[in-house]
């Protein structure tokens, strides 16, 4: 064989390879583009363990993706957070997360929920929840708002797997559902009513206890109990500490309460009777657990939802010897507070004096 003939095998042989080597990576690439758009496939695909109905779904304001996406794969709505952050870093909608109530369709995929929590629809009811209030008349207002029927938001109020996913050791939500204006759509489930306005209290708890989370349940319970007694006697904000002093100082002391306010609870909660207008000597010895003028400590539940002040009182009570406060007359915005009993009852005919 000449060397010409040898120099053109092995030419024709190395390009052999190279034209081999090619096909082989070709096909690699192949197979990992099917591979990725195999797993982008998997990813992307509503999880087999997803709800069988609608989910209701909040993004709060100034969420992260990051939290948003974890929340959704421990939810069961997507199978993988990591995925849905990934496609909001290619699309560049990592802050266009529209806060706000969703409800989410169990056959959407990670990229449908992606782009409808970027979109923002969402067909919401305006409702302002009022200091003070019961879940029977949140109840109430949200069945005449259309939101809820006021049996599923009572039942789901009362539930103990709901309360206890939050560390609530109680019969039932009164007491943790915050008064804040809320967006909500209508029919919207009972369960997640509940919860948004728990976590909303949560949120302004911490905020006015930072230490919040260093309280057992029983000690948050109490916190609770007070603060919507408080929020039943107040009128003025600046008296709240006044307030959770005198009541501070009685417990500390072994001495009852005595809260016209939990005697109005008896009456209205209980009894089913009309708010009085003012109460009478036989009011205060009406038989209940949650009557403190007959019953030594806390009542055994909160009479009410507190909001923003009497929680402040309640956390940050001002250091006092006051022992007794009476309403500066029918109309009147401030409380008297004393120190003793004569100075009370001295306050008492001057302030609730009725002209004849």
């Amino acid at each position: 064989m000449s060397a010409v003939e040898h120099n053109s095998q092995t030419t024709d042989v190395r390009r052999f390879g190279a034209v081999r080597s090619l096909l082989l990576l070709v096909a690699a690439c192949l197979l990992a583009l099917i591979g990725a758009a195999g797993v982008a496939w998997y990813l992307n695909s509503s999880p087999p363990q997803a709800a069988a109905t609608e989910m209701a779904f909040s993004v709060n304001r100034g969420e992260s993706v990051a939290a948003i996406a974890r929340r959704l794969q421990q939810r069961g709505v997507i199978r993988s957070g990591r995925f849905l952050r990934l496609l909001s870093v290619v699309q560049g909608t990592q802050n266009s997360f529209q806060s706000g109530n969703y409800l989410l369709d169990p056959t959407m995929t990670a990229v449908e929920i992606h782009d409808y929590l970027v979109s923002g629809r969402q067909q919401l009811i305006r409702v302002t929840i009022p200091e003070g209030w019961t879940v029977r008349r949140i109840a109430d207002h949200l069945q005449s708002n259309a939101i809820v029927s006021a049996a599923d938001f009572t039942a789901a109020a009362g539930s103990q797997e709901l309360l206890a996913s939050f560390g609530i050791d109680a019969d039932t939500a009164q007491g943790f559902l915050f008064p804040d204006t809320y967006y909500f759509h209508q029919d919207y489930p009972a369960d997640a009513v509940v919860r948004h306005m728990i976590e909303t209290f949560l949120r302004a708890a911490r905020d006015i206890y930072p230490d919040l989370d260093s309280l057992s349940a029983a000690e948050l319970y109490d916190y609770v109990i007070l603060a919507s007694i408080i929020e039943r006697e107040y009128v003025s904000a600046d008296e709240t500490p006044l307030m959770a002093s005198v009541f501070y100082n009685r417990l500390n002391a072994g001495k009852r309460l005595e809260s016209c306010a939990t005697v109005v609870y008896v009456m209205t909660e209980e009894q089913g009777l009309p708010h009085p207008s003012r109460l009478f000597y036989r009011d205060l010895e009406r038989r209940s657990a949650f009557n403190t003028y007959l019953n030594h400590g806390l009542p055994p539940a909160p009479i009410s939802n507190p909001g923003h002040n009497a929680l402040r009182g309640a956390f940050h009570p001002a250091e006092t010897d006051y022992w007794f406060f009476v309403l500066r007359g029918e109309s009147a915005d401030r409380h008297h507070f004393s120190r003793n009993l004569q100075e009370h009852n001295q306050a008492s005919v001057l302030y609730l004096r009725t002209p004849r």
